[in-house]
């Protein structure tokens, strides 16, 4: 009899054990397609973005719809996995989308001959704002749109900052 009463006590307990460890498995979840698919937090620093992000540090809010649903356009600041190492990141602004003819200093600290050129279909080209450290199209060329990992929306670290790019 005794056994009996300590089973059901025992399956009670272990139904209310699983009960939350699948609430917190839910939750998990849920915390997982919210970071890579919609939105995320990213800390971005260096001085290619110059005067738009600081050279110590943001942190940008990130959505990731966009480039999946082509939402973007000349102007957006997005990030990017760096072509030259898959392990980064890089934060540029749109200058030209697919068909556009762009018009860029070739190397702005050398001369001052600016070169023409048509982007190719399924790629963008990218710059830095502070064009004088950034490398960006203008060393590596025509970035392909799958490289794009979001859009900014918003800076929410410093807290003066704070606000739509």
């Amino acid at each position: 009899m005794r056994l009996f009463q300590y089973l059901s006590q025992w399956k009670s307990k272990a139904k209310d054990g699983i009960q939350q460890s699948l609430l917190i498995a839910k939750f998990l979840c849920l915390l997982h397609v919210t970071n890579n698919y919609v939105f995320s937090p990213v800390m971005v620093y260096g001085p290619s973005m110059l005067p738009t992000l600081n050279l110590t540090g943001d942190v940008l809010l990130v959505e990731h719809l966009s480039p999946l649903l082509d939402k973007l356009g000349p102007g957006d600041v997005i990030l990017v996995r760096s072509p030259d190492n898959p392990r980064k990141t890089v934060t540029k602004r749109i200058i030209g989308m697919e068909g556009d003819t762009v018009t860029f200093l070739a190397d702005p600290s050398r001369s001052d001959r600016y070169i023409s050129l048509k982007v190719p279909k399924g790629h963008v080209w990218i710059q830095g704002d502070n064009i004088y450290a950034s490398k960006d199209s203008r060393q590596l060329g025509p970035i392909p749109c799958g490289l794009i990992l979001g859009k900014v929306l918003y800076r929410v670290w410093p807290p003066k900052g704070f606000g739509s790019l």
